[in-house]
């Protein structure tokens, strides 16, 4: 989920983590049970004026599969639901929106069920997960095309 965002303007600092849980300072063993509750996330810092909140969800949508409820792709379990965290009622509002406006559109003959909630404390994951696409290319490569994600990406977003 880095990558889209990290060579934008006005983006300021990508960092990979946790949120949702019951768990305080969580690590990936926990989190990867499924059974702390939390989800892997990404917290993203902007600049609205150069990057309205608008283009992130522009630019989000098409990293995942909106209509699964089980996982992303061959990542499987609640930690890897989809989902927008919002810090304002701004937000919230854009988020909803966007997703209404996804789900009216007929991309997807599947309902969205990404969830829109409020941000709650974020737990930044251990430092090697932080831009692990960069660290590990050759392996994300590989871990990327078996996955699933690129397949699902040509067939509805036509990327």
């Amino acid at each position: 989920m880095v990558s889209p965002f990290e060579d934008q303007p006005g983006i300021h600092g990508i960092i990979s983590g946790y949120m949702g849980g019951t768990v305080e300072n969580p690590t990936y063993e926990q989190v990867k049970t499924g059974e702390t509750g939390h989800m892997e996330v990404v917290q993203i810092t902007f600049d609205p004026t150069i990057f309205p909140y608008e283009k992130l969800l522009e630019l989000y949508w098409p990293q995942i599969d909106p209509t699964d409820d089980e996982g992303q792709y061959i990542d499987r379990g609640s930690q890897y639901r989809t989902a927008i965290f919002y810090h304002n009622e701004d937000q919230q509002k854009l988020a909803l929106k966007s997703k209404e406006e996804l789900g009216q559109s007929g991309r997807f003959d599947k309902p969205i069920v990404t969830e829109i909630k409020p941000a709650v404390v974020f737990f930044p994951a251990e430092e090697y997960h932080q831009n692990y696409h960069s660290k590990n290319p050759e392996l994300y490569k590989e871990e990327r095309k078996t996955s699933g994600r690129d397949t699902f990406g040509a067939k509805y977003w036509n990327k």
